[in-house]
């Protein structure tokens, strides 16, 4: 996505202060994150926890990843490349995995479990921007700059975190200061207590096609960052999430950035949608947008959706105008933004045109169920060690 600044960007967040194998101090400490306070850590001698070892399989198709050599792997890249076909599981030891991952189209059904069942422990992390050039020549764009791509169905991920520690600060002269963490392109990909970690273009919950209505469920999940932050074109529902702001110090007002900018297909009944979930933030208040709708020139013909529903929305949010253009062209009232039941200081309709809110009748159908179809990852099982 573009950034609405043209100037070198700075940083309030650190990156990883400690060695593989330790927990990681990326964002924030663990108590601010998802599941993360009371969640059960691996004993040294144990790093895949209730998991298995390679000396006792979770199941026949199953990999263990450690970083210090006490897994098949270790690393997730050459895991990836071992787990041909499709119903592979990776279970990934406490460590931090500096490395591009891609997961292609034919390994379907794929599972990535954090062996600790911390997100804060199992980090997959690289530093690649849009505008970085490449070894042959160019630069990797946005899709590129993605640490981890996931092109293939049936994708879940259980205490992760994905991250792109690529810092604006570090880079002057670069232009393309997208930095994505995760691109998920798969139907029915499923993120439970992960963490998505970045600056602009964090999270590209997107398709593998325009005319391909992909699934995502992100439940119990930490995204944050500051330009479009959360975007693409994929049917994707955050339920129970965090989506937190971050503060800048290289602008003199706001706005500092947008949560959301989805890009969802004309012919798509439904984008995004944001359920019982909260927005906090560094920044003063109200000097983010909630959104903004991105048209890309490879579909003009997009009318980007995003519901937020029964959200708490924190000052951080401009409550007055929570929503903006990215081209004049393409205004955000002509798109499909909307709000029901949400509080918070940034949900306070004080100019009611610009907050948009469904009819209770609307609301029925807004609904992760109606959103998802026949498919309800909330019910998909943990596989786990017999006795564990």
């Amino acid at each position: 996505m573009p950034s609405p600044h043209p100037r070198p960007l700075l940083s309030r967040r650190g990156f990883l202060t400690v060695a593989a194998g330790a927990p990681a101090a990326l964002g924030l400490p663990a108590a601010h994150s998802a599941h993360a306070a009371s969640a059960p850590r691996t004993h040294p001698d144990r790093p895949f926890g209730r998991f298995g070892s390679p000396a006792a399989r979770l199941t026949p198709s199953t990999l263990y990843v450690d970083p210090l050599g006490r897994g098949d792997h270790t690393s997730v890249r050459d895991a990836v490349a071992a787990a041909t076909g499709s119903g592979r599981t990776l279970v990934l030891a406490p460590g931090v995995y500096r490395e591009t991952v891609a997961v292609d189209a034919i390994r379907a059904g794929a599972t990535w479990i954090g062996a600790s069942q911390n997100p804060h422990d199992v980090v997959i992390v690289y530093d690649n921007a849009a505008g970085t050039p490449k070894p042959g020549g160019g630069t990797y764009g946005t899709t590129g700059s993605a640490t981890t791509t996931v092109q293939a169905d049936g994708f879940t991920a259980r205490w992760i975190t994905f991250a792109n520690d690529w810092l604006r600060a570090d880079h002057p002269g670069v232009t393309g200061t997208q930095a994505v963490a995760l691109k998920v392109q798969g139907d029915r990909s499923a993120f439970h207590h992960c963490r998505f970690l970045g600056h602009q273009d964090t999270l590209y919950a997107d398709t593998m096609a325009l005319g391909v209505f992909a699934r995502q469920y992100y439940s119990h999940c930490y995204a944050e960052g500051d330009v479009d932050f959360v975007f693409g074109r994929a049917t994707a529902v955050f339920e129970h999430c965090r989506l937190r702001t971050l503060t800048r110090t290289d602008l003199a007002g706001a706005p500092y950035g947008f949560v959301f900018a989805p890009s969802t297909a004309g012919a798509n009944p439904r984008g995004y949608l944001v359920t019982r979930s909260r927005v906090t933030s560094d920044a003063p208040d109200a000097y983010y947008k909630l959104a903004r709708p991105w048209v890309p020139s490879s579909d003009t013909t997009a009318r980007p959706m995003l519901t937020v529903r029964d959200s708490r929305l924190g000052p951080g949010i401009d409550a007055a105008a929570p929503y903006t253009d990215m081209s004049s062209s393409f205004p955000w009232q002509s798109m499909r933004f909307a709000e029901y039941r949400n509080s918070g200081p940034g949900a306070a309709i004080t100019v009611p045109e610009n907050r948009p809110q469904l009819t209770r009748e609307q609301a029925g159908s807004a609904t992760r169920e109606a959103y998802l179809g026949d498919w309800r990852p909330w019910e998909e099982p943990v596989l786990t060690a017999p006795g564990s």
